[in-house]
């Protein structure tokens, strides 16, 4: 009779208890949830990685860009102070010719 009092309580004991499936029930979800999340990161990394890929191949059209506005963005007036200056050094340097 005492045998069969500790076969009953042994298997009781292992049956799990209410609490004890829904937590293994919840971990497996959080555990499914977190492969979701780890994939959807990976996903992100990827989508990242293309997109700076894509930004690098623009990088000497950019310089280009650059060197026009540089260039687009002088001075109108110093661009023609420069243009004047040549155009006396030219005029100083024909003088000193014709007098020697």
């Amino acid at each position: 009779m005492a045998l069969q009092q500790r076969s009953a309580s042994a298997a009781g004991a292992r049956e799990k208890t209410y609490f004890e499936q829904q937590r293994e029930e919840l971990m497996a979800e959080i555990a499914m949830s977190f492969e979701h999340v780890l994939a959807n990161i990976n996903k992100l990394n990827r989508s990242l990685e293309a997109v700076v890929t894509v930004g690098n191949e623009f990088s000497s059209v950019e310089a280009l860009w650059s060197q026009f506005e540089n260039v687009m963005a002088k001075d109108p007036e110093e661009a023609n102070k420069s243009e004047h200056e040549g155009d006396t050094e030219g005029d100083q340097t024909r003088d000193e010719t014709s007098e020697a």
